[in-house]
């Protein structure tokens, strides 16, 4: 795998669609670290962070370790800043704010579902700078699926373009929302705004295949109630090239650096963002 010498050639190359090698990188970090290890964990290999529902297994971090490695060789300069690297350092996260480009990586997104073999896990990849993501891959391995957004051209799933179109008039919106478990009271309150009717709301699973869902219109909708960039960056700009919309409480998109005011939503359209933000806020709106 051969590095790119010049960021700016590099960033050029991935904006004029030229995802291949990242991809690649991807799809091997994940049939070396993370396939190997599916249904064959032991109880040794699964550890608790933050509570039963934060896990992180010897795949996460093998799976890091491996992009990490890959993904600064084809792009020497650039930083990783990942789930793992993150947790065992906070200070990592400060790259986002930095002028080299940042590959932002959550290698098991949907640890717990991973953990009790169910395919619905991926490895999200965004590549960033300065604060604006600038391409993104979603990869479920075992369901064989990989989607690709690049700002500006527009968002695919295993090669074919992806739209999130809108919600037919009338129809009830069925949104994934943030685990109780990580919200505080006010979010709480916010969230329970989504309960009325014509919205259904329920609990998320890999938050990067609800935004996949999103974007290929089979799910209206998220409220998240947390700003960590591994679990958004790369479905938000999916989202986005897929023709929807992101909204915070204050009526901004989203920001991967942070300092977002939470909960915030990502929608099929603008107008269902809109909606689904007046709810959160407490407005109905029709």
């Amino acid at each position: 795998m051969s590095g790119h010498t010049d960021v700016t050639d590099f960033l050029a190359h991935v904006l004029a669609g030229g995802t291949t090698e990242v991809e690649e990188a991807i799809r091997k970090a994940a049939a070396a670290e993370i396939m190997p290890r599916f249904r064959r964990l032991g109880a040794d290999e699964i550890v608790e962070k933050n509570g039963p529902h934060d896990l992180v297994t010897v795949a996460d971090r093998a799976a890091e370790a491996h992009l990490t490695s890959s993904l600064t060789a084809l792009l020497p300069g650039s930083v990783v800043v990942g789930e793992e690297a993150v947790h065992a350092d906070p200070a990592v996260y400060e790259a986002m704010k930095g002028d080299a480009p940042v590959w932002i990586v959550d290698p098991v997104d949907g640890t717990r579902q991973f953990v009790r073999g169910e395919p619905g896990f991926c490895t999200l990849v965004a590549l960033a700078r300065h604060g604006d993501v600038l391409a993104s891959w979603t990869y479920a391995p075992a369901l064989d699926e990989i989607a690709v957004a690049v700002r500006g051209r527009g968002a695919t799933l295993d090669g074919a373009a992806i739209r999130s179109g809108s919600p037919a008039p009338g129809a009830v919106l069925e949104v994934a929302t943030s685990h109780p478990d990580y919200t505080t009271p006010d979010q709480k309150r916010a969230l329970l705004g989504l309960r009325t009717e014509g919205v259904r709301p329920r609990p998320c699973g890999s938050a990067g295949l609800e935004y996949l869902a999103i974007a290929r219109g089979r799910l209206d909708a998220v409220a998240f109630s947390w700003e960590y960039a591994w679990d958004h960056a790369a479905g938000l700009l999916l989202v986005t090239e897929a023709g929807g919309a992101d909204l915070t409480l204050t009526g901004e998109p989203f920001r991967i650096t942070g300092g977002n005011t939470l909960p915030f939503t990502a929608a099929r359209d603008a107008a269902t963002a809109a909606r689904i933000r007046s709810l959160l806020g407490g407005r109905q709106v029709p």
